[in-house]
């Protein structure tokens, strides 16, 4: 056998052993996603999920990640019921597998979830939509992070844009769990602090046929709007009708869990012209001008409420899985908080490629998303924009940040 031979075949030898190599360090890598596609936001999760999707999507078609493919399984969280929504996170770190989770999107089940089996199971959630200020203060070794901001600021800013249209005395009722609590306390103590009366604040509890007598008691405080602070599919939307329909309330004002064209698909066009609402929104930097054409490109809605959140949830935990060099859970939260913040070459979305790149030549990334910016505090929050919205015809319209 010449020499020259002899090395050929080392060569080919030698090639066949990086293959294998490569092969056995690849690494399939699973998301879950958790959701209230039953419930009482059920209008408003596909386009959440679609979004998140959508960055798996452009994960795959740029090289995938670890050396695999990125999937997403998805569960039934019910928006409110915190044991449905603890047994779909239980399936889906415990019986799945996953590495990290997209959502929930209620706050109360976000709560239920990370305390039954992210936490326990040392998983990563990033909820694109869960807003209650009692995020911010659980136990849970830096495992829980949004990529919305809390309702302690958007209360502050539906005060302030009530006040700016004039309305200086106002009813409100809430959906007696987390989310109705805290924004209801934030409004009311923003209104009251810029000379607004809250004449009455009133929980109410969801899934109820009959509402009357909650919407005769709001009445009776001689407001003329009543802000509801519930959800579109559920409890809000038997309350606006029922209000017209006794004639007690005729000006209506509501937060993002009302925001949803299907409350005047079910009302009636033309009845609720002047809704009042607000919805998270998103900054105008590159990064949310790129998300807007890949969305149009993926036939999303850019403007879908939390859609851009989600996006940024799920392309943020692939790029800190990426950075964290494997499927283990372990080090997620960390490499998370690294791919977040500057400094850093900057990635923008869709920029899978690039950062896949950056990220194996040990150089550090700094995303900046389809909704903004995220620069995770120590609770994991992160600042935000709201959106004045208005009904308008056959559905809400945007009017524009709220300054």
């Amino acid at each position: 056998m010449s020499v020259a031979f002899r090395k050929l075949i080392a060569a080919a030898v030698a090639g066949v052993a990086v293959i294998a190599a490569s092969a056995a360090s690849a690494e399939d890598v699973k998301l879950g996603f958790l959701g209230g596609f039953t419930g009482p936001i059920e209008t408003l999760v596909p386009p959440i999920h679609d979004a998140a999707a959508l960055a798996v999507k452009h994960v795959n078609d740029q090289g995938g990640i670890l050396g695999g493919q990125l999937s997403m399984v998805q569960a039934d969280s019910t928006c409110i019921d915190a044991t449905a929504a603890s047994n779909a996170a239980d399936r889906l770190v415990n019986a799945e597998n996953v590495t990290a989770l997209v959502g929930p999107l209620c706050s109360g089940e976000t709560i239920a979830a990370a305390n039954s089996a992210a936490i326990p199971g040392n998983v990563v959630i990033v909820s694109p939509a869960a807003t209650s200020p009692a995020l911010s203060t659980i136990e849970d070794n830096d495992l829980l992070f949004r990529t919305t901001p809390s309702d302690a600021y958007s209360g502050e800013v539906l005060a302030k844009l009530l006040k700016d249209k004039g309305h200086d005395n106002i009813a409100v009722t809430y959906v007696n769990n987390d989310y109705g609590k805290g924004f209801a306390e934030a409004l009311q103590s923003s209104f009251e602090a810029l000379g607004g009366t809250v004449a009455a604040n009133e929980a109410h509890e969801d899934g109820k046929a009959d509402y009357r007598a909650e919407i005769g008691s709001l009445a009776s405080s001689g407001a003329q709007m009543l802000v509801i602070l519930a959800y579109v599919d559920g409890s809000g939307q038997t309350i606006v009708r029922q209000a017209l329909e006794s004639g007690d309330f005729s000006q209506f004002a509501g937060g993002d869990g009302m925001i949803g064209d299907s409350l005047v698909t079910a009302i009636g066009e033309g009845k609720l012209d002047g809704f009042i609402g607000t919805k998270i929104g998103r900054s105008e930097t590159p990064g949310t001008g790129m998300y807007a054409e890949l969305a149009k490109e993926g036939g999303l809605d850019p403007n879908a409420s939390f859609g851009p959140q989600a996006y940024d949830a799920a392309f943020l935990l692939a790029l800190a899985i990426e950075k964290n060099g494997s499927a283990d859970r372990e080090g997620v939260s960390a490499a998370l908080r690294e791919v977040a913040t500057a400094p850093g070459e900057t990635i923008f979305p869709g920029e899978w490629e690039k950062a896949k790149k950056l990220i194996a030549e040990g150089t550090d990334v700094n995303y900046e998303g389809a909704s903004g910016s995220h620069e995770f505090d120590e609770a994991g929050d992160v600042p935000g924009v709201i959106i004045e919205m208005v009904v308008e015809g056959p559905g809400f319209k945007e009017v524009g940040q709220v300054q």
